[in-house]
């Protein structure tokens, strides 16, 4: 090791630094909302990176001990293990004003499972990998349990993502085209710009753990150090790129069903967000569309035609 900061030091940094009043506010909210059942409480998002929640939903994932302590519904429950996560919104009262959240349920099995590469799909390590910071654990043992998953989904990420690098890359590169890899198989209301949002608001981040994970975890790469910039050089096989680029195939198929299912499924739990769902696909994808009465009234009807018309749009890729 050169002294750099190891994987498990870069991806606690989110976690020890302030979090806003309002945004601990709605950590606050959840944690009384699901008690004891609460494991820890995942922030991310465009709230985590600005430091606020003005013009968005706090983005949380809460973290529990398992499905049935937490829903009354048996339904529920089971919808979560099937596919998970469910999705929620909420709101809390702060001084006068709201501030909303979209939250999302999961195991502490299931996180501990997704992170790794026994899920095949990118939807969980792709997003984990990301700046994450930990809120309302009940133990330090516990947070530094949930803080080494978020270290295990960062080496899963670029553990698949490196096949698809040219013999020699930046750490920019394998962000940018990891992310593109993720995005795309998933449904995803982004903007052609919105990777290079995501580096430019926390590239000394995603420069860190890329150096940590490349120099501890990943043998067959070597360091070049440059004037301005650090790169990086392996030699993998022909076949382990093919393979590599089917599973990739494979997950972009895979991720649009999963998607579209997910979708309907947040038609029965994010109540209330229909009208910020309809404004985040205008904000990062320009497309406009109104909601009627009757698709107010039929969620999963709507959401389905919805569904459609912004698809022809171009709003999803």
């Amino acid at each position: 090791m050169d002294g750099s900061p190891t994987v498990l030091e870069v991806v606690s940094q989110p976690s020890a630094r302030p979090i806003p009043v309002s945004i601990e506010a709605a950590g606050n909210f959840l944690a009384e909302k699901y008690g004891k059942a609460v494991q820890g409480i995942l922030l991310y998002g465009s709230c985590l990176r600005a430091g606020t929640d003005q013009d968005g939903l706090v983005d949380c994932y809460v973290i529990v001990d398992q499905y049935a302590s937490v829903y009354q519904s048996v339904w529920l429950a089971l919808l979560n293990r099937w596919l998970p996560p469910n999705v929620f919104y909420g709101e809390v009262n702060l001084e006068g004003r709201i501030v909303r959240m979209k939250y999302a349920v999961l195991s502490l099995g299931d996180f501990e499972r997704s992170v790794t590469s026994k899920w095949f799909h990118s939807y969980f390590w792709g997003r984990f990998a990301q700046p994450t910071a930990v809120m309302a654990c009940p133990s330090y043992m516990m947070s530094q349990r949930i803080i080494s998953g978020l270290e295990r989904a960062v080496l899963t990420f670029l553990g698949n993502v490196v096949p698809q690098m040219p013999q020699q890359f930046s750490a920019k590169d394998a962000w940018n085209i990891g992310l593109a890899l993720s995005y795309s198989a998933e449904l995803r209301a982004e903007s052609k710009g919105r990777i290079a949002t995501l580096w430019d608001s926390n590239h000394a981040y995603y420069e860190q753990v890329a150096h940590a994970t490349f120099l501890a975890h990943f043998p067959k790469i070597k360091v070049i150090q440059g004037n301005d910039l650090i790169l990086y050089e392996m030699e993998y096989s022909r076949w382990d790129y093919i393979k590599n680029r089917i599973a990739w195939i494979v997950r972009k198929v895979q991720g649009k069903v999963l998607s579209i299912l997910r979708l309907m499924k947040a038609a029965f739990t994010f109540q209330g967000g229909a009208d910020y769902l309809i404004w985040k696909i205008e904000r990062h994808s320009g497309v406009k569309i109104e909601l009627t009465p009757a698709q107010r009234r039929h969620p999963i009807l709507a959401g389905l035609t919805t569904f459609w018309r912004l698809y022809r749009k171009g709003a999803f890729r």
